[in-house]
């Protein structure tokens, strides 16, 4: 879904105005949308603002208070943007709020979702409004091409993943967002897969624990770990799995792994505990089948204390696919016309 929608899903669920620092926890916690930014909150600011900027009443959220939102349908009292001085860590004009930085995608992403009519748009045009809108900042003398290639990847990334992209390419340069074509072959086909992983997530739920490290095992060694080796088993305290992480053939890094075939969340304690079971220049990795609660995910990444790296069964069952693990892809071909954009790459 998009940001707008994962937005507007946690607002529903929360059923009352929530800040930007919460909106964006929860949307990544749930992993409702996914974004390279490296500030998600100030992403999430920025749509927000937009949206309520262009769309005016017509937009489905409303500015309750400075950085907190609700959806317009509840009928609250609304904050004039002209009052707010400081909204999430932006610093706001008299006027409005001013748009940050985002990552070429998610601006175009913003973009396209303020398309009332939901037609495509040439990525040179999309560019421009977001340089126009300073969404986006780029040193380079060709942003368009840019944004241009990023898209082209995500939408490579996504298929490589099973996962229907957010963007479409119709032709000719354009590009418009996959859920405008709600009957789309894109769309079915994403749906069969969401079956598949379900079905694939419940299967890694009911191996036997010894499957189940074999076959983290042999994900390791698809993502590039050396010398992986399943421990002996002496309970469910111990390390699972250890292994060499090899990056360029240059950086090595020794990893120990524990494996949680779990449906609770798993907590800041087990983190704590895997900590203290490394070894001398290890760092920690955590593999669940389900989830990890925010102190955990806090724990993990606690200053002056040794790296440990989560892996939730979203995550998991993700990479098993990407790797051919446990899952076959099945290709078929969609032959449509061909035509080259502006720049003479394929579109």
């Amino acid at each position: 879904m998009t940001a707008l929608e994962a937005i507007e899903t946690v607002l529903s669920e929360a059923g009352q105005p929530l800040d930007c620092k919460t909106i964006t926890q929860r949307v990544l916690e749930k992993q409702l949308w996914k974004t390279n930014a490296q500030d998600p909150e100030q992403s999430i600011a920025a749509y927000l603002s937009v949206d309520i900027k262009y769309k005016g009443e017509q937009s489905r959220f409303q500015r309750t208070a400075p950085g907190t939102f609700a959806l317009r349908s509840w009928g609250l009292p609304e904050v004039a943007s002209r009052a707010i001085k400081k909204e999430a860590t932006l610093t706001v004009p008299p006027a409005e709020p001013t748009p940050v930085t985002m990552s070429f995608a998610d601006a175009a992403e913003l973009i396209l979702s303020q398309s009332i009519d939901r037609k495509p748009m040439h990525y040179k045009a999309i560019t421009e409004r977001a340089l126009e809108m300073d969404l986006v900042s780029s040193s380079g003398q060709t942003p368009a091409a840019t944004l241009n290639a990023i898209i082209s990847i995500a939408i490579a990334q996504a298929a490589k993943r099973g996962e229907s992209p957010k963007f479409t390419r119709p032709g000719r340069g354009l590009i418009g967002l996959s859920t405008w074509e709600s009957d789309s072959l894109a769309v079915q086909i994403e749906r069969h897969n969401a079956e598949v992983k379900a079905a694939l997530h419940y299967r890694l739920a009911t191996m036997n624990p010894a499957e189940f490290e074999a076959l983290v095992g042999r994900l390791l060694v698809a993502l590039g770990f050396e010398e992986v080796e399943v421990t002996q088993r002496s309970g469910d305290g111990g390390i699972d799995v250890r292994g060499t992480l090899v990056v360029g053939d240059v950086i090595r890094t020794r990893m120990a792994v524990q494996v949680k075939r779990w449906k609770q969340n798993v907590q800041a304690p087990t983190v704590q505990q895997v900590r203290g079971s490394l070894g001398t220049h290890e760092q920690g990795l955590i593999i669940t089948t389900g989830d990890f609660s925010s102190g955990a995910r806090q724990e993990a990444q606690r200053a002056n204390a040794v790296p440990v790296a989560l892996m939730s069964g979203a995550q998991l069952v993700n990479l098993l696919v990407e790797h051919d693990i446990e899952v076959r892809k099945a290709t078929h071909y969609l032959i449509e016309l061909g035509q080259a954009d502006d720049e003479g790459a394929q579109a």
